[in-house]
């Protein structure tokens, strides 16, 4: 006996070997995706009929900062620098755990609604964030973000804060939550910082997670203080690797390039986020040719404001082919992959893709809508046309967190209350 069974699907299974399935079935049990294919002998307690619909594997969001969703709109329209300095900083010093958590479930109720069913977090008060993830049911790859400005005591105390984060909370909320590290970029971070942090991951035997000029501002003081770029700096310690997340990678050269496919980098592509800030355009269609796996991220809600990830791939796409003027570049199958199957990998989760064995991470999208008609490519359709607001169930290790647009995992109206309760409490201590 199955736990659930979803039929009259078309499913998108983001597999090359087995490509997409019309009138599809997927069969579930324990959290892990049993059947995939055009008939089932299997029963179960629950049957999902999803005609006229897709069904597919969740969203992988590989870059956010979820409790910032507390400051979505707050500090719009501003040049990165006075942003982060004047605007950002002084917010986030201000910060209690109970803000976080209030902060990371609001994303946590987003992200559910919109189709991510995974996504790697950097951020402060990560126990918080963790128990957000927890209660919320989805899956999460956690860090505590680190920033030592070459002093060593803070060093010390950063790097055993985040160890205790990675051995505390690795593999917890029924395996859901994975941990890593997050060292937060090579100009906030000393050179013997970050070998030790790439030592002491190799050592719990966990990824991770960082941001790689996001900015020029990044690429000139790393050549002023080094004589070299990031990729370089960080080859030169030994860092790169298949354990590595690189967020935004934006000022790359061809060289550059080269050493992160070469050493099997992962890259989290965040096209909202650069355009907004105006950090610049990744050059992703070449580092795809390159043979890099590139995945896709929001970055938080003060440098996006949403966390809908189909709006992220639609942007993506549209960047590229303005930027290289080729409207051939980043087609619609390249970037749900980045979505899904690229995403799991750079998480090192089983998920995005459903195939046997695989988690049972599966969101359904209805295609019955009027911006959806008529369908003539479904890849396309749900790159070009979809938002969040079309995902109609979202499944998270085999549970159903939201069916037929209603949220049963969480309760939604107070988590949104209380979101606005505390923002105004937040802006009230730091008017202060």
């Amino acid at each position: 006996m199955a736990d659930i069974i979803i039929k009259n699907a078309y499913v998108l299974t983001m597999d090359p070997d087995m490509g997409d399935i019309k009138g599809g079935v997927v069969v579930i049990k324990d959290g892990i995706i049993t059947e995939v294919g055009t008939s089932t002998d299997s029963t179960a307690d629950k049957v999902i009929d999803a005609g006229g619909c897709v069904v597919m594997p969740g969203l992988v969001n590989t870059h956010c900062h979820a409790g910032m969703t507390l400051f979505r709109g707050k500090a719009d329209d501003m040049p990165l620098k006075e942003w982060l300095e004047n605007r950002i900083w002084p917010a986030e010093a201000k910060l209690t755990d109970d803000d976080i958590y209030d902060g990371s479930l609001l994303a946590c109720l987003e992200m559910i609604r919109s189709g991510t069913t995974a996504f790697a977090d950097m951020y402060i008060h990560m126990d918080r964030v963790a128990q957000a993830v927890d209660d919320s049911g989805m899956r999460a790859a956690l860090s505590y973000g680190m920033i030592d400005f070459c002093n060593k005591e803070k060093a010390d105390a950063e790097l055993n804060e985040g160890m205790r984060f990675v051995r505390e909370w690795n593999g917890k909320a029924e395996g859901r939550i994975t941990t890593m590290y997050g060292p937060h970029a090579p100009n906030t971070c000393s050179r013997d910082f970050l070998i030790r942090v790439k030592e002491q991951a190799v050592k719990d035997k966990v990824r991770i997670h960082i941001h790689v000029l996001e900015t020029e501002a990044e690429l000139n003081y790393m050549k002023e203080n080094f004589g070299m770029c990031s990729i370089h700096f960080l080859k030169g310690i030994d860092f790169w690797g298949t354990d590595i997340l690189a967020a935004h990678c934006v000022w790359l050269s061809d060289g550059d390039i080269k050493i992160l496919a070469e050493h099997g980098v992962n890259i989290s592509h965040n096209p909202v986020s650069n355009m907004k800030l105006a950090s610049g355009i990744a050059p992703v269609s070449k580092l795809i040719e390159s043979g890099a796996n590139v995945c896709l991220g929001t970055d938080g809600c003060a440098s996006n404001n949403n966390l809908d990830m189909f709006e992220e791939m639609k942007t993506a796409a549209l960047l590229q082919k303005v930027s290289t003027m080729d409207p051939t570049a980043l087609p619609a199958r390249k970037v749900l992959e980045m979505a899904t199957s690229n995403g799991a990998k750079a998480l090192g989760i089983k998920s995005g893709v459903l195939k046997k064995d695989y988690n049972a991470d599966i969101i359904i999208v209805d295609l019955k809508r009027p911006h959806l008609t008529p369908v003539y490519d479904v890849a396309s359709q749900l790159v070009y046309a979809a938002s969040g607001k079309d995902v109609r169930t979202t499944i998270i290790a085999g549970k159903v967190l939201m069916e037929d647009s209603i949220v049963n995992s969480l309760d939604e109206q107070s988590i949104l209350e209380k979101a606005i309760q505390t923002s105004r409490e937040l802006v009230a201590r730091i008017n202060a």
